[in-house]
């Protein structure tokens, strides 16, 4: 017979008090679960995962995509230097972010300057 799948909320519940020092023992008498469970959940969070983390932050990546919605003709360097927390991300850092973010490398279109002759002409 196959046991239930413990919820997300209650994962996350002992990896907490696994954090905060809490023992297995206490935490599986508070949490009525058996002491196997309790250990194999914090193995489980322990182990480790695939792939590398990530480099920017959401937060910065929202803020580089911010920068870049405010000035379209910014450069991927200029933009180097507005990282948050002062640290330096490469060039192939910053235009990954901005792909990941659905903006690419295409250059805004200059507005034309138009007297007033020329916008009825243009019409």
């Amino acid at each position: 017979m196959r046991s239930k799948e413990l919820s997300i909320e209650l994962g996350d519940k002992i990896v907490s008090r696994h954090r905060s020092g809490e023992g297995y023992q206490t935490m599986s008498a508070a949490l009525k679960f058996p002491k196997n469970t309790v250990a194999s959940i914090i193995l489980k969070w322990t182990l480790p995962r695939a792939g590398r983390p990530a480099k920017l932050s959401n937060q910065g990546r929202r803020a580089l995509v911010r920068e870049v919605a405010k000035n379209p003709m910014v450069t991927d360097r200029a933009l180097e230097f507005l990282c948050e927390d002062g640290r330096n991300f490469q060039k192939t850092t910053i235009s990954a972010a901005l792909h990941q973010s659905g903006l690419y490398g295409r250059v805004a279109r200059r507005k034309p300057l138009l007297s007033k002759r020329h916008m009825t002409a243009h019409l």
